[in-house]
Formats: structure tokens, sequence, C-alpha cells
């Protein structure tokens, strides 16, 4: 393998593999809500997890700019909120401010980072920092992940609201107009709200599982960011954002091509990001099942 920064293809118009699987979501988003949900709730339930998770992934896709090069087709083609609890232009805002390496993992500047200011997990309570710790597991990340990050997300944006941020409130308002439609069409469908609910909470769970250790605190922005060499049905899931430092280095790179970047040019992405890898997410859950990877309060910065 050579060394050098690796070569990108020509960006398409229209990316037809992304298309592709866009309309095979939706296709198995309908054929679960009127299809399988007719010879047992449970397996409609069950398999609209994985629908939906890949949703959001392709919402992912969509903030980077793919499938074509119009944000505005982009977001129309995914403006059908699913999942329910994330806005879109919402999750692109704190994404790509996301998407600055050099503030990866800190707890003020990352949007998504899962680290708290040592000062501020000082003055936590007992329960709380029990319950924290717990969440730092990937049992816990996957069971009370979800609930937690969306407090502090809701928490975070109402603040923003109340403060004055129309862009934040705009959000939200398009945001109930693409979940309304989505909850019409389950009002119509066998599937019982609480029953479509709880898939929800399942599809978020199942994406804790990519972000739980996407970053690592380290002292080099070069080396906060994984990458998880699985090609199984999670990567798909997850659109191959597993592989996730060629995606930061790459933000334009369509997911199909994240794969073959790295098997072209792994020596180079292994330097970039210092040896953070795992070979495939049973590693990692045989890791950090109950065992956390991180501590909590960031160990970069100053506990006094």
């Amino acid at each position: 393998m050579g060394s050098g920064a690796p070569s990108l293809t020509r960006r398409r118009a229209v990316e037809w593999p992304t298309l592709a699987v866009l309309a095979g979501c939706y296709a198995a988003w309908g054929l679960c809500l009127f299809g399988l949900a007719g010879v047992h709730p449970g397996l409609a339930l069950l398999a609209l997890v994985p629908v939906l998770a890949l949703h959001s992934s392709l919402s992912h896709e969509a903030l980077h700019g793919h499938p074509t090069r119009h944000p505005v087709v982009n977001a129309a083609l995914l403006f059908p909120c699913l999942g329910l609890f994330i806005p879109y232009l919402r999750f692109k805002a704190q994404h790509l401010e996301h998407h600055r390496d050099s503030i990866l993992t800190d707890p003020y500047d990352d949007p998504e980072s899962n680290f708290l200011d040592p000062k501020v997990w000082a003055r936590l309570p007992g329960w709380f920092r029990a319950l924290l710790r717990f969440n730092n597991t990937l049992l816990g990340r996957i069971v009370i992940g979800p609930v937690l990050g969306q407090i502090a997300f809701v928490q975070g944006d109402w603040r923003l609201i109340r403060a004055g941020d129309r862009a934040v409130l705009a959000a939200w308002a398009l945001h109930l107009a693409a979940v309304l439609p989505v909850l019409w069409l389950v009002a119509l469908s066998p599937v019982p709200l609480w029953a479509y609910l709880l898939a929800c909470y399942g599809a978020l769970a199942v994406l804790k599982i990519r972000t739980f250790l996407e970053h690592r605190a380290h002292e080099r922005a070069r080396g906060r960011t994984v990458v998880i060499e699985d090609r199984g049905i999670l990567a798909f899931l997850f659109l191959n954002n597993n592989f996730h430092v060629v995606h930061h280095m790459h933000p334009k790179a369509p997911w199909y091509e994240l794969p073959g970047l790295y098997a072209r040019n792994q020596a180079h992405y292994l330097r970039r990001n210092e040896g953070y890898r795992y070979r495939s997410y049973g590693e990692v859950f045989r890791a950090h099942f109950l065992r956390a990877k991180d501590p909590v309060p960031h160990p970069f910065l100053p506990s006094e």
C-alpha cells in the first residue's frame, strides 16, 4: 500500500447506489407497516428497527451532500422523519460543526461529545455519576444512551429557542411538518403507536453502537477518530461510517467508496489516526459491552 493521500473518484451528479438504498428503505418501511404488521405486530416492530436506523444513516449522507449536488433535493428526499426524534436541520447543523476535527471530544465545542468538563463532573450527585458511568459502557449506551442523549439535545435546543434563536425554532417547526405524515401513516397501519415509538427508540439504540467509540480523547486531533474494519450488517446499516477516520478525512466521499479508500491505503489512515482501530464490531462488543472505554470527565481538561 502506498503512503500518500488516496485519490477520490469524481463526484457523480446523481449517486444511484444511494438512491437505490433510499428507495429500498422506504419500501421496507411500508412493508413493515402494512405487510409484516398484518402477520404479527412484533415481527413488524423488530423489522422496523434496522429500517429506521438505515434511514438515519441516509439522512447523514444527505447532510454531507448526497445523493445529488443540490442540498434542497437531498433534504427533500429525506423529508419524512421516519425516526421521529431528531430534526434534520438540527442534525445537519450540529454534525457539520462536529466535523471541525480540532474540537473533537471537547465537552463545550463538540456537539457530539460524550465527555464532561471535570469541574462539572465533580459537582454532579453520586447517583447521576453512576448513571453516566453505566452509559459509558456499550450496554449502557444501548439501553439508556438514547434517552440521555435526547434529553440533553432537547434541553440544549430549548435554551437556544428561549434565547431567541429563530433558526433552531424554524428547524423544529419544519420537523413537525416532517413527522405528521409519518404519524398519519402509522395511524392507518396495524402497528400501534407505542410499538412504533419503541422501534424508533430501538433504532437510536442501534445507532449508539456506531457512535459509542467513534472518537477518543487524544492530545492530537488526528488521533481522535476510529476505524472499525467491519463489513457486516451493522456496517451496512451505518453506511460504512465505521470507517470513520476515512469519512472525516473525506466527508464528501459517498458511503460506498469508504471501504475501498481504506483498503487501498490502510497504512495512511492508521498513521493518520495513531492506530485507533478495531477489527470488527464483535471486538468492540467483547471489549466494552460491560467495561467503559473512557472516563466521563475529559482527561485532558483541568479538574480544578
